[in-house]
Order: structure tokens, then sequence, then C-alpha cells
């Protein structure tokens, strides 16, 4: 299955969870709680709010050079990158921060694989957010103290 015939399959609407495409074309189901769309908001907010430039968009499908379809919960895509993503089902443009907002069943080597994975696909920082709202980032050497791109970002996103 690819992502198109995904978007398209009438059963696969209105699904109350994200899904995306492994390499292999296996749909994986991501079930997320309200505190996750909570977090997923606030960070796209805390984003706008501190980088007026570009986008900041909620469970972005992007496509993946291992074939696979990610849904980072939030990405932020420069004015320029922005511009040349059009309207396909999955980006191929990819954005140049992924944020991914861990659920208790996340583990930190599935967090590890996907920031490789963005990285190997253009992203210029990964940002990972834990369930009670603390960030890291990351550029492609590893852990960084703060954000590159958006330095004001705060370290942690208050949940209450």
């Amino acid at each position: 299955m690819n992502w198109q015939e995904v978007c398209e399959h009438p059963s696969l609407q209105d699904l109350p969870f994200k899904i995306e495409l492994n390499q292999r074309g296996h749909i994986v189901m991501v079930p997320a709680k309200t505190l996750h769309s909570v977090l997923q908001t606030r960070i796209s907010r805390e984003i706008t709010k501190w980088q007026s430039e570009g986008e900041s968009v909620v469970e972005c499908a992007l496509q993946m050079p291992d074939g696979s379809v990610k849904v980072p919960d939030v990405v932020w895509f420069s004015s320029t990158r922005f511009a040349q993503v059009g309207d396909s089902s999955a980006c191929t443009i990819i954005p140049e921060i992924c944020v991914e907002v861990m659920s208790p069943s996340n583990s930190h080597s599935e967090m590890t694989e996907k920031r490789m994975l963005y990285f190997s696909a253009g992203a210029e920082e990964v940002w990972i957010c834990t369930n009670r709202g603390n960030l890291s980032f990351y550029n492609e050497h590893g852990k960084i103290v703060q954000s590159a791109l958006i330095p004001a970002f705060p370290q942690q996103i208050k949940i209450l």
C-alpha cells in the first residue's frame, strides 16, 4: 500500500488516531491520548510565537528515503521549503524541524531510529518531547542544549 492509497481508502477516513506506513508499505497505527494532542498544539503555538517566518504544521505526512511515511507530531518549514511543498499527500520536501511527542508505548531506540531517519531525509533538527513536556533538541551530530533554528524555544512545555 502506498500513502496515496491510504489517504483515499474509505475505511481509513476519520480514524481516531494517526497512522504511518513502514518501509514495506504496512500501516502502523499510533493512537494518541488527549495530553499528547495538547502537547502537539502547545508546541506548534510556541514555534509560531518564536518563529514568525515559515509554517508550523501538526501531523504532517513525510515521505522518507526508505519508502516509509512518517507523521511527526509537529514540524516547522522555513518559508523557502514550504513554498516547495505543494498539495501532495506526503511531503517529499522535509521540514527543517521535526518534533516527536513521546507516548508511553514509544521506546528510546524507536525515537533514535526516527531521528536518524529524519536527518537522512534532510531535517536540520529533531526535537523529542516527553509526556511531561520536557524537550530535548538534536542536530545531526547529537544532542544540543537549545535549538539553533529557534534559540528562544523553551525546554519545557507547561501542561497544566
